[in-house]
């Protein structure tokens, strides 16, 4: 080894060819990834942009240091070409080359001049900004490197967002003219019906969506944290995925128009038989209660309601839509006709459940009146005297008009108690305990 001099300690020959191999090797993977930098889709795209927002601020810093980064590698190749040089002068190099090739590879010797104005829009190398700095080629590797990393980092997250974004903006606005279409189709229109609104508010959402994310990429650019991978992350698709979800909605409103234009006829005959169904359910139970109120004494009945003409106005409007094809008008009143016929088909069956109530208690009394002279028939107990007295009082009341039912009711129980004491067996006195 030699004496030491101004940058350390001198270094022998060999030395010198392992780090000129090792810088050459350095220089040519650097050189091989600027090239390929500025030849990536994403730097072409950001250079002739129109550019807002943060990626037009970020992008004026990253040219600023792409720049500089030039500027350190043709400096780094100058020194390294120069050391090659006086490597080359002589098979066994001088103890004055070995100096100079020393303070060549491992001196601060390599100057970069006018770096000043390119720091000033790099916040990474600000506090360094001179007139001009001197490097280690060390140094210069790092500072290349580093550089190198910010500025693919920048093109590869624009280049990913350019990528994923506007694609899927420009099918989803695809879809949405498809959807406009058919919904012009059944009615749907803005202004006219809220689809017809959300389909507009899509439309302008997506509109401005695609505007900013072609100018300002980096606006839509989630970073993964912790990551070192160049351009880690994911283009954000916040916006986009709520205006799909959007579009999916109106979508299946739309479906549902489609559906009734489809089933309308069905549905409307459908209608038209459950109003129909309710209607002679209601006429039925005013029958009913004019024959309760002749048959039937001292019983409320209560009072039968006339058919529904809201319903029939509904229903006729109902057909109105059909006819004129206003299916966007037509399926929110099927739907709630719907609700409301049967709600009326059962109010009807009710009605004339609660009309026909007295007649079913009658009917009950009967029944059980000829059952209990039947049952005592079969036991010979039928010409009883107090049996047969009791049994026409209570059919003279139960077969005459207006049926007291409360009266008629006693009477068959009285009926039911006399013929109960005789069919129950007798037991002896004695056999109950009494006197011998």
């Amino acid at each position: 080894m030699g004496v030491a001099g101004p940058a350390g300690p001198v270094m022998d020959r060999d030395e010198v060819d392992r780090a000129l191999a090792r810088l050459g090797a350095e220089h040519e993977a650097i050189e091989t990834s600027l090239l390929a930098l500025q030849d990536h889709a994403g730097r072409r795209l950001l250079e002739g942009a129109e550019l807002t927002g943060v990626t037009k601020e970020r992008w004026a810093a990253t040219e600023a240091s792409i720049t500089l980064l030039w500027a350190y590698f043709d400096a780094y190749s100058d020194a390294l070409h120069h050391a090659r040089r006086v490597r080359s002068r002589r098979r066994w190099s001088s103890r004055e080359d070995l100096v100079e090739l020393t303070e060549l590879l491992n001196g601060a010797g390599v100057t970069v001049a006018g770096s000043a104005r390119a720091t000033a829009n790099a916040p990474a190398l600000a506090g360094s900004a001179k007139l001009s700095e001197r490097f280690t080629l060390a140094e210069l590797v790092d500072r290349m490197n580093d550089l190198y990393a910010s500025a693919l980092d920048l093109v590869v997250a624009a280049d990913a967002v350019w990528s994923a974004l506007p694609a899927r903006i420009d099918l989803l606005s695809a879809e949405l003219q498809r959807t406009r279409r058919l919904a012009h189709s059944v009615g749907v229109r803005p202004g006219e019906h809220p689809a017809g609104d959300d389909l507009e508010r899509i439309t302008r959402a997506l509109t401005a969506l695609r505007a900013e994310v072609i100018s300002d990429p980096l606006a839509h650019w989630v970073p993964a944290p912790g990551s070192s991978a160049p351009g880690g992350g994911r283009p954000d698709t916040t916006t986009y995925d709520r205006q799909a979800r959007a579009l999916e909605e109106v979508r299946r409103e739309i479906d549902a128009v489609l559906t009734v234009r489809q089933d309308a006829e069905q549905r409307l005959v459908r209608l038209r038989d459950l109003l129909s169904r309710a209607d002679r359910t209601l006429a039925e139970a005013r029958n009913a209660r004019g024959e309760v109120l002749a048959k039937i004494a001292a019983s409320e009945v209560p009072a039968v309601s006339g058919p529904p003409t809201a319903l029939q106005e509904q229903l006729a409007a109902a057909a109105e839509y059909r006819r004129h094809a206003q299916w966007h008008r037509l399926s929110p009143l099927l739907e709630s006709l719907e609700e409301k016929a049967e709600d009326e088909l059962l109010r009807a069956r009710e009605s004339l459940t609660a009309v026909t109530a007295p007649l079913a208690v009658r009917a009950e009394l009967r029944g059980r009146l000829d059952a209990y002279r039947a049952k005592v028939a079969r036991h010979g107990l039928a010409e009883d005297p107090l049996l047969v007295e009791r049994y026409d009082a209570a059919r003279r009341m139960l077969w005459s008009a207006p049926c007291d039912l409360r009266v008629a009711e006693q009477a068959v129980l009285r009926y039911q108690h006399a013929a109960t004491d005789l069919l129950t067996p007798r037991v002896p006195d004695d056999e109950r305990g009494g006197t011998p």
